[in-house]
């Protein structure tokens, strides 16, 4: 079990990370800038969508929605400038640790290689990296887990519900396809 630091955290979740409500975090400023940034390009999308014509336009709706994101962005965003910064915390050890960043790349990676490799291999190189960093087990237990997951998880999404899964360089319809007839011909 990791040691918990008790000059920034108690080890329980509560709803004010830290325990500071009258203290910004590091990245806190900067996130709710962002957060402003991008209310306003989608309120500005939203108004492409057909002007402000009448309350009936198609764009109202998105506008208004838009609308609220941008106020509550701001109103966010002003208040958190107000709060001084922590001292105590840092952006890299607190915020954003290593793990957190490298999950972030591999959900990066696991986009990239969706659609060159498909589903089952992209899906089974996540989670075999996956469960092997954050379980730190042996890679026989690693791989069967994500394995059985992976089998579990394709059954339920493209037998069960027919959902459609970039097939990259598993021939998947082909496998469908002679499971099929195995279990066709034997119920003759």
């Amino acid at each position: 079990m990791q040691h918990i630091d008790p000059d920034h955290h108690d080890g329980t979740s509560d709803a004010t990370p830290g325990g500071e409500p009258d203290k910004r975090r590091p990245g806190e400023l900067v996130f709710a800038l962002v957060m402003l940034l991008a209310s306003l390009f989608l309120l500005n999308s939203a108004y492409g969508i057909a002007g402000f014509d009448a309350l009936s336009s198609p764009g109202a709706i998105p506008m208004a929605t838009t609308a609220a994101m941008v106020l509550s962005a701001a109103v966010i965003l002003w208040n958190t400038a107000k709060l001084p910064l922590d001292r105590t915390e840092s952006l890299i050890k607190d915020i954003l640790p290593l793990t957190v960043v490298m999950f972030a790349l591999f959900l990066v990676a696991f986009g990239v290689l969706l659609k060159p490799l498909g589903f089952l291999p992209t899906s089974a190189l996540f989670l075999i990296a996956a469960i092997k960093i954050l379980g730190k087990r042996s890679w026989l237990w690693t791989v069967g887990i994500a394995v059985f997951s992976l089998v579990v998880v394709w059954l339920i999404f493209r037998i069960v519900f027919t959902v459609l899964m970039p097939a990259g360089i598993v021939p998947e319809a082909e496998l469908i396809q002679f499971f099929r007839n195995v279990f066709a011909g034997g119920a003759q």
